[in-house]
């Protein structure tokens, strides 16, 4: 077989797992559909220093999805209520010390799965117990 021919096929097989990968990441993205999302990093979010919104959420599992660092708030309460369902929750900052450098990884601690039993319009309410200067992202992901 000439070289020629055979690189080129190799050339397609890779193009071909490159296309596979590619197509596989978008469905694994589309699981996770980000139902809410807030990027909280400026004091005039906060109405009487809590950050509320509302959103439409169907039926099913959710889960929350946070982007903290160092100056995010200690403890971040998260409310949200709708016409058939209630959550109520305190995460707390915790910073694990990497191994190899001087260096923290961060992340909130607390029970990050809902339930929501029916289709409905959510509220939610984000308190920062006073820390309104940390930044924080929020997101809530459905399956």
């Amino acid at each position: 077989m000439n070289k020629a021919i055979l690189g080129g096929m190799v050339i397609v097989a890779i193009l071909v797992l490159v296309l596979l990968l590619a197509l596989t990441s978008s469905t694994d993205l589309q699981k996770k559909d980000v139902v809410f999302h807030a990027t909280l990093a400026d004091p005039k979010l906060y109405q009487n220093g809590v950050f509320t919104d509302t959103f439409e959420a169907d039926a099913g599992t959710y889960h929350f999805r946070f982007v903290p660092n160092g100056s995010s708030p200690e403890t971040l309460s998260i409310t949200l209520a709708g016409s058939s369902m209630e959550f109520s929750q305190d995460f707390v900052l915790v910073g694990t010390k990497a191994e190899t450098a001087e260096y923290y990884t961060w992340k909130y601690d607390g029970r990050d799965t809902i339930t929501v039993p029916e289709t409905q319009e959510i509220t939610i309410a984000i308190n920062p117990n006073g820390n309104i200067l940390g930044s924080v992202s929020v997101d809530i992901l459905g399956d």
